[in-house]
């Protein structure tokens, strides 16, 4: 059997190139005792991506030179030799890599239930961005109901679940995104309380007219720019919630914050948040998001693509806005 990889060529300045990876194919090996064969179905494609082919290093080991690109995915166990930790059939999430197989012992992979028809969901709102959104809001953000609560990135895989799960919790929720057609999804779908759309708003006379009275808790996406606009609203004792900083990640020098004495002046707080901290409670997180889900309460959406011929110009997606939701790169039909 050929394995089709993309493996990580060189460390990217600014905007990764085309050539940052490279597509490779080899033969598989036979397997060894214990070693099961997994063939990717799916995997997903997060903005963390663009961290971890960084040189240095953060909360998780950079991808090396020659390495498969590091990636959540869901794939089927084609083939075991011997006692394995799943059988031929189960369906598994966990980091496969972007590549059509792997060769594992079970090592962060658990199994997820074939009996649901939409798969990519296990690498969405039952994956690490549904963590991620979950505890972010309910644990870091300590939301409670009346808060007002201002989400950036609004209409992507972590922000919309966070601010549904705040809707949920009796929360007023504004969200901040890209574009007309965001802005519609997030209200008429989503049930936000209102939107800005910073591409043709004037996002800090907006965060005024949207949150006349203040924010509660902030949950950024973004940083940059729009999370210093959000630092001149913050009421006393607000929460600050830095789940991700997307309009950044590209540049050679982050932007940092300049309205930061807001901070002091509302005895506010800003706390950085790995979902990895969490990883005891995700079954709790799991379980809930799901009666949720089930109850109509949340909404998942996965915008997929297929080919990992097209991995490029799909992760591309992450950073020009063009995807709705949860962006998935499809593997196999």
């Amino acid at each position: 059997m050929i394995n089709k990889k993309l493996i990580l060529s060189k460390r990217p300045i600014g905007v990764p190139k085309k050539d940052t990876w490279n597509l490779i194919e080899e033969e598989l090996p036979n397997l060894k005792e214990g070693e099961m064969l997994i063939e990717n179905h799916y995997v997903s494609l997060d903005p963390a991506m663009r961290g971890w082919i960084n040189e240095t290093r953060s909360y998780i080991k950079p991808v090396a030179i020659g390495e498969v690109m590091r990636a959540g995915t869901i794939g089927k166990v084609i083939d075991v030799k011997g006692k394995t930790s799943f059988k031929k059939g189960d369906f598994l999430s966990g980091w496969g890599g972007v590549q059509k197989y792997l060769i594992s012992k079970g090592e962060g992979h658990y199994p997820i239930n074939p009996k649901n028809d939409n798969l990519p969901i296990y690498i969405g709102s039952l994956g690490m961005p549904g963590m991620t959104a979950y505890f972010g809001i309910l644990e870091e953000g300590k939301i409670k109901e009346g808060d007002v609560v201002l989400i950036s990135g609004a209409a992507g895989a972590v922000g919309s679940l966070a601010g549904q799960i705040a809707k949920i919790k009796g929360c007023k929720v504004i969200g901040i995104v890209g574009g007309e057609k965001k802005a519609n999804y997030i209200i008429d779908e989503l049930g936000f309380d209102g939107a800005i759309d910073y591409k043709k708003d004037n996002v800090i006379k907006d965060i005024k007219r949207e949150c006349p009275k203040g924010i509660d808790v902030y949950f950024d996406n973004v940083g940059g720019k729009i999370l210093d606009s959000a630092l001149i609203y913050l009421r006393m004792n607000a929460r600050i919630v830095i789940c991700g900083a997307i309009s950044q990640y590209n540049n050679v020098k982050a932007e940092g914050p300049n309205n930061y004495l807001s901070l002091l002046v509302n005895r506010a707080t800003m706390k950085g948040m790995i979902v990895f901290d969490y990883a005891h409670k995700y079954s709790e997180a799991m379980k809930e998001i799901s009666n949720w889900i089930d109850q109509g309460k949340i909404k998942s959406k996965e915008d997929i693509y297929y080919g990992i011929e097209n991995f490029y110009e799909t992760f591309l997606r992450l950073f020009n806005g063009d995807k709705l939701g949860k962006l998935v790169l499809q593997i196999k039909k």
